[in-house]
């Protein structure tokens, strides 16, 4: 009795209902809500779980890539929306406006969950990439950034056009019109494309290359190459952003060519004091014939020397009238050989000292070569013993650098000898601790 009589309530409902058509629709799209919903959870907890499963195969972990960036979660979003889409069919008493007013709604939703869907494939499709070998020297993130902002942009006109139904090509007209409005506000966004095309096909920047850049301050390592911004960190560990459309439309310097060179540049002078340059005395040459790096030099030169002298006649023993040995240009051989020999310096690239144009501060001497290891502290360590033995050895020469006076060595050159030594030392004295 209780079943018939619950059989008998239900039909009483029924006819209920049939008398308000309105209730009737209502409760029909409450069915039809709640059935996509749970079969929208019903499906999303299918696709997540099969990927998961497919996503352990060594073939398939691409698919994890996916998985990570909600690619199969967006897509299962379309399910409710569809479920509605398809099922208003089956709504009792609904309105035909009604019924095309909901289908519009439910397929905007699916347009949109389809648009990130899409838009996670690219973000996905990016992290492939970025572990292949091609990431290092091309990026390819600001061609991601504009097929987004492309896509983004149709997928809103679309979803537009579809819930005040009308033709997204009208919608596309009107957008002609509005082209100079579009280029004045996207102005950097299409230079910044240009300019991102260019750098990449033309090879001019990659992300590691250390690039100098001094009108914007920056000076190190591209960590990130994207539509609008070129990300530099500096040696101190800021960022720089710098807008992609500058790198083409000013100058920037790139070591990319010095790292793959492998041999870093050392270009610097020793100033010597133009007083110390003299010729050399022979026994002071003797005593240079010793240096194991100048043997085979000076005893070259004395040669050389000897015969063009001989070949000058009966002239006057004057230094105007022969060739002779000067200190400068013998350091001179002897820093290059000793940078020939030295085991850090490249070989294979240009090495050479060469005498400069006298200035008022003495005769510089640039040392031009090139390490063999590009990494900042070694080329620093090297060029640092590099010129500290050069400089330890100039008095075996007897050479100075020029080094302009203190006010101590102005003061100590006014006074009286006795009262200059009395005050060099009171000078250590203060120093001592």
């Amino acid at each position: 009795m209780d079943i018939y009589a619950w059989w008998q309530n239900a039909l009483d409902l029924w006819g209920t209902l049939d008398q308000h058509p309105l209730l009737h629709a209502s409760l029909g799209l409450g069915v039809l809500l709640t059935l996509a919903l749970l079969l929208g959870r019903v499906a999303r907890f299918l696709i997540l779980h099969t990927v998961k499963l497919l996503g352990r195969q060594p073939a398939l972990l691409w698919l994890n890539d996916l998985l990570r960036n909600k690619v199969f979660q967006r897509l299962a979003q379309t399910t409710p929306s569809l479920l509605v889409q398809f099922g208003l069919k089956l709504v009792p008493e609904l309105s035909a406006t009604t019924q095309h007013f909901l289908g519009n709604l439910a397929l905007a939703f699916t347009i949109l969950f389809v648009t990130l869907a899409v838009s996670a494939l690219l973000d996905a499709l990016l992290a492939i990439y970025a572990r292949t070998e091609h990431a290092r020297t091309r990026s390819i993130k600001g061609y991601v950034q504009l097929a987004k902002m492309v896509l983004f942009v149709f997928g809103a006109i679309i979803i537009v056009a579809t819930l005040i139904d009308r033709s997204p090509l009208l919608l596309l007209s009107g957008l002609g019109a509005m082209s100079a409005v579009i280029l004045l506000v996207y102005k950097d966004t299409l230079l910044s494309f240009v300019a991102s095309v260019q750098l990449t096909s033309n090879d001019m920047l990659r992300v590691g290359d250390w690039i100098e850049m001094p009108q914007v301050g920056a000076d190190g390592d591209v960590v990130d190459i994207t539509l609008h911004t070129v990300k530099v960190q500096n040696f101190d560990k800021t960022i720089v952003s710098i807008p992609t459309w500058r790198l083409m439309s000013e100058s920037f310097k790139n070591w990319r060519g010095m790292q793959q060179a492998g041999g870093r540049r050392i270009k610097r002078s020793l100033f010597i004091d133009a007083g110390g340059v003299r010729f050399l005395q022979p026994h002071e040459e003797q005593r240079l014939a010793d240096i194991r790096l100048l043997s085979d030099y000076i005893a070259h030169k004395r040669h050389e020397l000897h015969s063009w002298n001989e070949a000058q006649g009966p002239v006057a023993e004057l230094s105007a009238n022969r060739r002779r040995l000067t200190n400068i240009g013998t350091f001179r051989a002897f820093a290059l050989a000793y940078l020939k020999s030295h085991p850090d310096i490249q070989p294979n690239m240009t090495c050479m000292v060469r005498q400069m144009q006298t200035t008022a501060q003495g005769v510089p001497l640039e040392i031009y070569c090139f390490t063999r290891t590009t990494a900042w502290a070694d080329y620093e360590r090297i060029q640092g013993d590099i010129f500290d033995y050069l400089l330890a050895v100039l008095p075996e020469f007897g050479l100075s650098l020029y080094q302009q006076p203190s006010g101590n060595d102005l003061r100590a050159g006014l006074l009286p000898s006795s009262l200059a030594g009395e005050q060099r030392a009171l000078n250590t004295e203060a120093t001592k601790p």
